[in-house]
Parts: structure tokens; C-alpha cells; sequence
């Protein structure tokens, strides 16, 4: 019997937003809620600085398991940015055979956004007006069409380390969302106004500040998913009430929290409890409407293939 195989543009197709938020939900619902111990991703570096990640593990809630193979190469068509490319292969959990093979690169900028969509639902206060994105690249876009599904955000900022592609950014995303984008040159000024923050950068030294950062802000940091690189300051991450996707993978390979704990002012109990915890009800979002909140996000090979089971699900709804 022959695999199905999803190209990029069948993933963009069927891996709806909306659907995908919902199955984020569930899916990170599911790992935190008696799944077993899931392995911790594999990222060696291959030629000079290129790199290859191994990304196994099983969700048993939709009786799949699995496996992301994705290599993170220089784009030569975006000079200083990466490509992600690889694939999703999802398995039956009941016979063993192969489910699909997804093209990992639109499956992963979707599925990372509406996660963090997800997320930013539940833990940003509900009346939050104001979303400042750090960054402008596949993620900032993504992150743009998911979290405004969220919330009616009234105003939306950019901010990017080049001016003038942060400004080609926002009149073409505002363009394409048919609403208003203000681009915004200084860091500090787009913090300083915004309820919702999301960072979605390649950057190796803190673009955010805690001190930037007022009561009440929900923050999403996602840009760095190998401990090195980050994009905040130990001071923000000290200051926050934080959520980890995987807490096992947090600890072990997020760049900010690592950071803070080799300087001594966290430990790994500051890592309050999962996302999906949150989801599940066993755990208070916020406490107050003071609070700031962070949502790290590393990724999980269980979005991946939750999201290739729905949108198999979908092409075979489709016929």
C-alpha cells in the first residue's frame, strides 16, 4: 500500500488555523495528562554550522507515534535567515504501519503559532489590546495570523533589527490580514506598550528587557530552541510566572532559563508546570491580573503529529 505523502502546499491547505489551535490544545492537553515520559529531541551540528535534529516520541491520545527529521541550513534566498526542512512521519499505533509523511517546514511555522496561540489564550488576560511581535521572519507571519484569532487585538506593533525589512514586513502582513500594522523602531517603545509580547528571533543576546516589560504582560518566547541563544534578559524571566511546553525539555534546553540559573537567580522550580496543565484545569493560568506570564516554547514532536493526524484527517474527509 502506498504512503501518503503531504507537500508544503497540502499543508498549507488542510492545517487550518482555527484547527489547529483547537488540536494544540489537545495535544499538549494529552502529553501533560498520563502520557509516558517522552525522549528529549537530538540536534547535532553537520558540515560547518548546519545542523540536524531527531525529534521521536508517541502520542498515545491519537494513537500515533512518530518522528520530526528536520535539518536547519542558511537560506539562500534570505541571507542571515534558515530553512527548516525536513519531514513528519506519523505512524499507526495500532498496527505499526506508516499514517502519512508530512512535509515538516509549514507543518512545524503553523503548528509552532498556533501552539503559542494556545497558549496566549490562556495565560493573557482576557481584555489584553495591544500585540508587539520581535521579529520578521516565517514565525513573525505565522505568529500574526494565529494569535490574532485569539484576541481582537487594537493595535499590533513590529519590531525587527532592520528597519527597513521590519517596514516591508508590516505593509505586507497588513495588507494580507486587512488591518492595521504599525512598525516600530525602537524595542524598548514596542514593549513598553504592549499587553501581548511574542519574540520570534534568530538573536543570540536579549532583544527584550524584564525591565521594559509592564505588569500584567504576557510574553511568548520561541525564537531560541537550543540552549546559547536568547532573546530575554534573566531579569524578565526571574520576574515571570513561567510555563514551559515540556518541562523536561525546558530544563534541559531552554536558553533563557538556563541563563538565569547559571547566574543563581532561578532555580528549576521556577518552571511552574506545563502548558497543557493549564489546559487540563490543574493549574491557575494567572493569579492576578498584575502578573507577568511567559510561555516558553521549545516545541514538541507531539504538536507535529498531532497536527499531521488532523490534517490527514481532513484530506481524508476530503476524498
Amino acid at each position: 500500500m502506498a504512503i501518503t505523502f503531504y507537500d508544503a502546499a497540502q499543508v498549507e491547505e488542510l492545517l487550518d488555523y482555527p484547527g489547529c489551535i483547537e488540536t494544540m490544545r489537545r495535544a499538549m492537553a494529552a502529553l501533560s495528562s498520563g502520557e509516558r515520559p517522552q525522549p528529549l529531541r537530538q540536534i547535532f551540528t553537520v558540515g560547518k554550522d548546519e545542523k540536524f535534529g531527531t525529534m521521536p516520541g508517541e502520542l498515545a491520545a491519537l494513537s500515533t507515534f512518530g518522528a520530526k527529521l528536520i535539518s536547519v541550513f542558511g537560506d539562500p534566498k534570505r541571507p542571515g535567515r534558515s530553512r527548516h526542512q525536513g519531514v513528519v512521519v506519523a505512524y499507526d499505533g495500532v498496527t505499526g504501519a506508516v499514517s502519512c509523511i508530512a512535509d515538516a517546514e509549514p507543518v512545524t511555522k503553523i503548528r509552532t503559532a498556533c501552539a503559542t496561540a494556545a497558549a496566549t489564550d490562556a495565560l493573557a488576560r482576557a481584555h489584553a489590546e495591544v500585540l508587539a511581535i520581535f521579529g520578521t521572519g516565517l514565525q513573525a507571519e505565522s505568529h500574526l495570523r494565529a494569535l490574532t484569532l485569539v484576541r481582537p487585538f487594537r493595535e499590533i506593533l513590529i519590531w525587527g533589527r532592520s528597519e527597513e525589512r521590519t517596514g516591508e514586513f508590516a505593509r505586507q502582513m497588513s495588507e494580507e490580514l486587512g488591518r492595521a500594522i504599525t512598525p516600530v523602531a525602537v524595542a524598548k517603545e514596542a514593549a513598553l506598550r504592549a499587553d501581548v509580547i511574542c519574540t520570534v528571533t534568530s538573536s543570540a543576546e536579549p532583544i527584550l528587557l524584564g525591565e521594559w516589560v509592564k505588569p500584567g504582560t504576557h510574553v511568548n518566547l520561541v525564537g531560541s530552541s537550543v540552549l546559547g541563544p536568547v532573546e530575554v534578559d534573566s531579569d524578565l524571566v526571574a520576574k515571570a510566572r513561567y510555563v514551559a511546553d515540556y518541562r523536561p525539555g525546558v530544563i534541559a534546553q531552554g536558553a533563557e532559563l538556563a541563563a538565569a540559573r547559571d547566574a543563581g537567580i532561578v532555580d528549576d522550580t521556577h518552571v511552574i508546570c506545563e502548558i497543557g496543565d493549564v489546559f487540563a484545569g490543574r493549574v491557575r493560568a494567572r493569579e492576578d491580573d498584575s502578573q507577568i506570564t511567559i510561555y516558553k516554547s521549545l516545541g514538541h514532536v507531539v504538536q507535529d503529529l498531532a497536527a499531521a493526524a488532523y490534517l490527514h484527517e481532513r484530506a481524508i474527509a476530503r476524498g
